[in-house]
């Protein structure tokens, strides 16, 4: 039924009211406390009470033990959610030629669909097609990395002049901050050849420089273990590639290891690939369908996913103690390449399983992007943290908040109001904007 709602003089109906929603929208989707009455009812009746009526009864007694119980919020929560969107009778009371030109109108949202479908295959072929220009750039960096080249005079150029536009930048924010008064560090002299004594004297490359990289992410660096970081250091690459097929959209993550990483596993490269569905989603994206990664073959005793867990049992006959070696799952960074699998429609029953397993795919989906989109082409600026400050600018991070509240916590400990003070969590994922940085390609 429409709801009967207020006249208000700025949505106005044909005959004066006001136009009613067409759809149902809850103005709460949760289950909140205010919501349901709160006082309780003990887990069990006595035979006193057998007989008498809880649900419906002047107190509410019985609707607030439900109130806490999870299963019946959620599913609560669940008849909440499957009321937005559904029809409250406003658009089938319209007079018929009404409805005759809505009908017509979605006709025509059909073929800006299909368009806006044809412009997102044309931007992801556009990728595709850049992603062969990128790719003399991201060889020449390899290279300097591994150490097989060295740096030419037109690089070294280019460089100091990004460095000195840095240092202008941090020059600029030095004068904002009234309250810094650290005496100015003499600056070194930009793009200064080595010798070939110092060259010589040098580790080879760049060492451990995707290591560092992913450590500098803000979401990655939560997924590298300790254990992991010996592995990792041997990682010598990470590229982007794209389905060779036409039409077939969709992206591969490649991980290319040296020499080292044969001391955990045989694997030279570790691949994931993130699929797309054929059709575009509602909002005009591509949807991600699922991932696959390379199995890594471990040396024994080398699987970093896994740990030994060792439990003593005793005989309760005999008294006699045995000590019993079990396998279980650890967290790692090489699970990165077993994703987690779509729900089934055996999870899609269970709601919490079914809600477990989406954010999982939410976040798997996510790190994938922001190593397409961020880290590999702006693997320079993870490593020597650069990225990091427009990260945590994005996530709302504030340097001027965080040292008022570390000084008030000290000086006016007694006014806190009990409760901890948190720094802005940075998102794991990417900024909304645009399809590279909010990917609407997430499990429907």
């Amino acid at each position: 039924m429409a709801q009967q709602m207020p006249t208000d003089p700025t949505r106005l109906g044909p005959e004066g009211t006001v136009a009613p929603t067409p759809q149902n929208t809850p103005a709460v989707h949760t289950l909140t406390g205010s919501m349901i009455s709160r006082p309780q009812i003990p887990a069990t009746l006595g035979e006193e009470d057998e007989g008498v009526e809880t649900i419906g009864s002047r107190d509410a007694q019985g609707l607030g033990a439900l109130a806490g119980n999870p299963a019946f919020a959620q599913l609560v929560q669940g008849r909440l959610s499957g009321l937005i969107g559904r029809s409250s009778g406003y658009v089938e009371s319209l007079p018929t030629a009404v409805q005759y030109r809505l009908t017509a109108l979605k006709g025509v949202q059909r073929d800006h669909s299909a368009l806006e479908a044809e412009f997102q295959k044309e931007i992801f072929e556009l990728e595709k097609r850049f992603a062969e220009k990128y790719r003399p750039l991201y060889e020449r960096r390899r290279a300097l990395i591994e150490g097989q080249a060295e740096p030419n005079d037109d690089e070294i150029k280019k460089g100091v002049e990004a460095e000195e536009e840095e240092d202008d930048e941090d020059d600029f924010e030095d004068e904002d901050d009234e309250d810094d008064e650290a005496p100015a560090t003499e600056k070194k002299a930009r793009g200064v050849k080595p010798s070939p004594e110092e060259v010589a004297q040098a580790p080879k490359g760049i060492p451990e420089f995707w290591l560092t990289a992913l450590k500098n992410h803000l979401g990655l660096s939560e997924l590298i273990t300790e254990r992991d970081e010996e592995a990792l250091k041997h990682l010598v690459d990470i590229r982007v590639a794209y389905p060779a097929e036409q039409g077939k959209s969709g992206f591969t993550l490649v991980f290319e290891f040296g020499e080292g990483a044969k001391e955990f596993f045989e694997n030279t490269k570790l691949e994931k690939t993130y699929y797309y569905q054929d059709e575009v989603g509602y909002e005009g994206d591509f949807v991600y369908d699922h991932a696959e990664g390379t199995e890594i073959k471990w040396k024994e005793g080398k699987d970093l996913t896994t740990r030994i867990e060792t439990k003593k049992q005793r005989n309760k006959n005999t008294n006699q103690t045995r000590i019993v070696k079990k396998v279980v799952p650890t967290e790692s960074f090489f699970s990165f390449f077993n994703p987690p699998k779509p729900p089934s429609p055996e999870d899609d029953d269970d709601v919490s399983i079914a809600s477990d397993l989406d954010e999982k795919l939410e976040l798997d989906y996510q790190i994938g992007e922001d190593l397409k989109e961020r880290v590999v082409p702006r693997a320079i600026d993870f490593f020597t943290g650069k990225a990091l400050r427009y990260e945590q600018q994005g996530a709302g991070f504030d340097d001027s908040e965080d040292e008022f509240d570390d000084e008030y916590d000290e000086d006016d400990d007694d006014d806190n109001d009990g409760g901890p003070r948190r720094a802005p969590v940075p998102p794991m994922g990417n900024t909304p904007g645009s399809h590279q940085e909010d990917p609407n390609c997430r499990q429907q």
